[in-house]
């Protein structure tokens, strides 16, 4: 070995240890798991899982004795079921603390203006308003339970053995349970408060100026250059979170990730982004730490609960799809950057920005070509978020095979579980787990797309320090995804599902990290726009071909999806199925 290369092998060793506080990766894992460390603590250090404990095993003893008796759900079963939803960590003096304070701008109609105040009058003219319709829903819930009980108590006198009686009380129990879901769907519409958000925005813009000064800072950056623009990142990224509240561009699926990158984009190539803005455009940053947030999300045992088929459903088509694209741009399409290449293919066929990220840092793909790659997938999953549901509901699919098609091809999570619920309760859980399941796969591409890159695609560059240069280009924040979905996993499993749901996903998820993996996935989007210029990125669209990429990528991976949801789940295993 050279003297020049042994100085490159002595300059990674030597630059290891102070990379843990002063890289942004790195940072991006300390900040997330502070935020993780602090949820915990809130949830568990201090929360109500004394006083769940013995409520949840109540409940549990009856759904068990009521399991025994009749051969379908009761009343009770559900009441008791009923009852343990109802348990919520999140609910606690802390919960509520933290949900007022990461308060985002909420949806209106025809006034912007309510997305961030509402007054005690308003609140009760919505009241009156809604009133008539909930007590009609609620008097209708109070029929179909007293018919529920009276098919129930009939066949209970026919000691449960004909299966007529049995089916006409699980219907009507089914009737109730849908009359049920309407009244409370109606009683939060007439229930509404009074808020005022713009006090909480002041104080998280300036937490967020605090937390990511602070990593700024580290990064050997300046805090005041930051906070400094932060304001405009920020007020972009609510004005985003206002636009994709309005009442039709929630139902066109177009949300704020979309509206902070547009905004951000007209801003940049219009007037201009001042120079004084770019330093608070830590795009990388902001949704590395939200990465890491995202890992707690991904449970293995709710991987588990659909098993087989969801596993052969994204992690078989997902790389079959991420590789054959890859080379369909290489060998037809004739992309003229592998870099961007990669990115869109992991982009479309894995889980959109998230992957998007995590494979340009692995292939060190140029800013703008990352920004293009989003840009087209949220574009698409706009699209797909209505067409998809609306084509299945049209053809008929069955609602789990729908599910699985969504799961596996829509790119945003938050997408999925829209576009899940569009066709039934069943559907939306499929989607959501399928698409979490697919969400592991991140970690797995950004290293085969780090180690591919060292051994193919810069082969030479790579020679000089062989397995560091792939450490080196491996995108670190992965390791803290991993880390928290491998953290809260076996939690999930220790507590069991019933306090696990109360505890960690009504809890220290849905009242801590996930309120902050929205806005900090929010301020990178903002962020992305008010520093991409057009002129720069017309360069990576010549001849449209990401386009043309990204359309053929996607046509294959819906495809392909279906053929094996429909394989997976109703021929290999049908016994699954039945059991969703």
């Amino acid at each position: 070995m050279s003297q020049a290369e042994q100085n490159i092998v002595v300059d990674h060793a030597e630059s290891r240890w102070s990379d843990l506080w002063t890289k942004e990766d790195y940072l991006a894992i300390w900040l997330g798991f502070l935020i993780i460390a602090v949820s915990l603590v809130a949830y568990f250090g201090f929360g109500p899982r004394a006083e769940f404990v013995p409520k949840i095993e109540a409940a549990a003893q009856i759904q068990e004795a009521e399991a025994a008796r009749a051969p379908f759900k009761t009343v009770a079963w559900y009441t008791a079921d009923d009852d343990k939803k109802k348990l919520k960590a999140s609910s606690s003096v802390f919960g509520k603390f933290v949900s007022h304070w990461t308060k985002k701008p909420g949806s209106w109609k025809n006034n912007p203006v309510d997305a961030f105040i509402r007054t005690e009058a308003q609140a009760q003219a919505l009241n009156v308003k809604a009133m008539p319709a909930y007590e009609l829903a609620r008097d209708k819930a109070k029929e179909a339970l007293e018919l529920a009980r009276t098919a129930e108590a009939v066949a209970m006198a026919a000691a449960f053995v004909d299966e007529g009686l049995n089916d006409k009380a699980g219907a009507m129990i089914k009737d109730w349970r849908a009359a049920d879901k309407k009244a409370a769907d109606a009683k939060k519409k007439a229930s509404q408060k009074a808020y005022n958000y713009v006090p909480g925005l002041i104080g998280l813009c300036l937490f967020f100026i605090v937390i990511f000064g602070a990593g700024v800072a580290l990064m050997g950056k300046s805090f005041m250059a930051f906070a400094k623009g932060f304001f405009i990142v920020f007020l972009v990224t609510v004005l985003a979170y206002l636009l994709g509240g309005q009442a039709i561009s929630k139902q066109y699926g177009f949300g704020a990730e979309a509206w902070g990158i547009l905004l951000g984009m007209l801003i940049a190539n219009t007037v201009g982004t001042p120079k004084w803005v770019l330093p608070s455009c830590q795009v990388e940053f902001f949704i590395k730490t939200g990465l890491v947030l995202l890992g707690a999300e991904v449970l293995f045992g709710k991987i588990m609960a659909i098993g087989l088929p969801g596993i052969f459903v994204a992690w078989v088509v997902t790389p079959a799809v991420l590789v054959t694209t890859y080379i369909l741009g290489q060998k037809v399409i004739k992309m003229p950057s592998k870099t961007l290449n990669i990115v869109i293919s992991a982009d479309m066929s894995v889980c959109g920005t998230s992957a998007a990220i995590a494979t340009a840092a692995a292939c060190r793909a140029k800013k703008e070509e990352l920004t293009l790659s989003i840009g087209l997938s949220l574009v698409f999953t706009a699209i797909m978020m209505i067409a998809l549901p609306a084509f299945i509901k049209a053809v008929g699919m069955p609602e789990i095979l729908g599910g699985a098609w969504i799961g596996g091809t829509i790119d945003s999570t938050g997408a999925v579980a829209a576009a899940g619920a569009f066709l039934g309760d069943k559907a939306m859980y499929v989607a959501a787990t399928i698409k979490m399941i697919q969400n592991v796969m991140i970690g797995v591409t950004a290293f085969c797309v780090a180690l591919y890159w060292c051994l193919r695609v810069e082969r030479d560059a790579c020679k000089i320090v062989g397995p560091i240069e792939i450490w080196h280009r491996f995108p670190k924040f992965v390791l803290g995804f991993l880390a928290a979905s491998i953290l809260f996993s076996i939690i999930d499993t220790a507590l069991g599902k019933d306090l696990s749901t109360a505890l960690i996903d009504q809890g220290a998820v849905r009242g801590g990290t996930r309120l902050l993996r929205g806005w900090f996935f929010a301020l990178s989007f903002a962020a992305i726009g008010l520093s991409t210029n057009f002129r720069e990125l017309a360069r990576y669209f010549k001849g449209g071909k990401p386009l043309i990429l990204y359309v053929c990528g996607q046509s294959l991976n819906l495809c392909l999806t279906l053929i094996m949801a429909y394989v997976m789940f109703y021929l290999v295993f049908p016994e699954i199925t039945a059991r969703i």
